[in-house]
């Protein structure tokens, strides 16, 4: 693709770096990606990156999972009020300097939030639990009424099968937006899973430790081949820069009524897949 060629391309230019959206409906449950993988086919040239987010990986794999099916246990109650809402709402969190969006929203926390906490709990464990907010990747922002999505199962599969129906030589990042952490050279993260030469699984205690590292970023969750956590997170970044300027974005359930104009448990597929969505983009270096 020339030059000329890209007058025609949405795009803009973050540093030495083209990035490229791909725009595209909802992707729903059980339906395959084409709508990334065909644009990113024909946009894309050999030494491109192709970062994906999580989050419709995950609903095309079917990962949903059903909160209103969960009944909140003690332990779950306590860990919404007590631990997340009083003491990280208005203790721990000002007390280690967390961003004040996330003081703001667990102050706010929904009568909801108990059902997620035994999701958590009994598909994670108390390891995660304990996270007072974004636990182990659990994405409560872009799926329909009381669902949320895991985690996508195998993403560095996933990344080199793209690769393969691609059909060039292009790197697929997948890519979660919670945070991956450096301390003393070693990148670390409370995710379950992350590219190797991150050491993930930490949950809370990854998230403790992290509020005392430095923040690096999003985590590359896996990859269509090995390549530098710094050159993964560099292009991690690079993606959640572009997210983070789009009026779309729905990173907290807070923000989900702002842009679909419902409430979280109201949200329908319809509504969802009456936005834009920009599940993907594609980074190139500048020539």
């Amino acid at each position: 693709m020339t030059s000329e060629d890209m007058k025609n391309v949405k795009h803009v230019i973050n540093g030495d770096y083209i990035v490229i959206p791909i725009e595209t409906g909802y992707i729903k449950p059980n339906e395959d990606l084409n709508q990334i993988i065909l644009p990113a086919k024909e946009l894309m040239k050999d030494g491109d990156y192709l970062v994906i987010a999580e989050t419709p990986v995950s609903v095309s794999q079917n990962r949903l999972v059903d909160e209103s099916e969960y009944t909140p246990s003690p332990t779950a109650k306590f860990l919404t009020t007590v631990w997340s809402k009083y003491l990280w709402g208005y203790a721990l969190g000002p007390l280690l300097g967390i961003k004040k969006r996330t003081i703001r929203n667990l102050r706010k926390l929904p009568e909801e939030t108990k059902a997620h906490k035994e999701v958590v709990l009994q598909l994670y464990g108390l390891k995660h639990a304990l996270k007072p907010a974004s636990e182990a990747g659990i994405d409560l922002s872009n799926a329909p009424g009381s669902c949320v999505s895991l985690l996508p199962e195998n993403p560095e599969k996933v990344a080199k099968e793209i690769k393969k129906e691609i059909g060039k030589d292009i790197i697929v990042l997948i890519i979660d937006t919670d945070a991956t952490y450096m301390k003393n050279g070693k990148y670390f993260t409370g995710l379950p899973i992350a590219i190797d030469g991150i050491e993930s699984d930490k949950g809370f205690f990854g998230y403790l430790k992290g509020q005392l590292s430095e923040n690096m970023g999003s985590t590359p969750l896996g990859c269509s081949e090995k390549i530098s956590v710094e050159k993964g997170l560099k292009m991690a970044n690079i993606a959640e820069d572009y997210q983070k300027s789009l009026s779309t974005e729905m990173k907290t359930i807070h923000s989900v009524k702002s842009v679909l104009g419902t409430e979280i448990d109201e949200v329908t597929i319809e509504a969802l897949d009456s936005i834009t969505h920009t599940p993907a983009v594609i980074i190139r270096k500048k020539q």
